[in-house]
């Protein structure tokens, strides 16, 4: 399975703001990689096990992709080992 296209993503880059805090709940070892929104509520789904990171990296690349950003703006604040994920945009605005 390849990577998913930029349009295959929700456009997310409303997100990349400084100082932007977004929640995400993670499902990994996932049939694809994809980004869901239910509910209000932002499931990143991601192919990756994880472990050592894997997981993580993965999700923030996914993320960065649909905001249109580079991975390296966004910052995993809380969640290393869950689920529930809070990551913080630290990059510029895109507005």
């Amino acid at each position: 399975m390849g990577k998913p296209k930029k349009k295959d993503l929700p456009d997310l880059s409303h997100l990349a703001q400084p100082g932007a805090e977004i929640a995400v709940t993670v499902t990994p070892k996932a049939a694809r990689n994809a980004i869901q929104i239910r509910d209000g509520v932002l499931r990143v789904l991601v192919t990756v096990v994880p472990e050592k990171g894997k997981a993580n990296t993965a999700v923030q690349g996914l993320l960065a992709k649909a905001m249109g950003v580079a991975p390296s703006h966004l910052t995993l604040k809380r969640g290393q080992g869950a689920r529930a994920k809070l990551f913080v945009y630290l990059g510029p605005s895109r507005s």
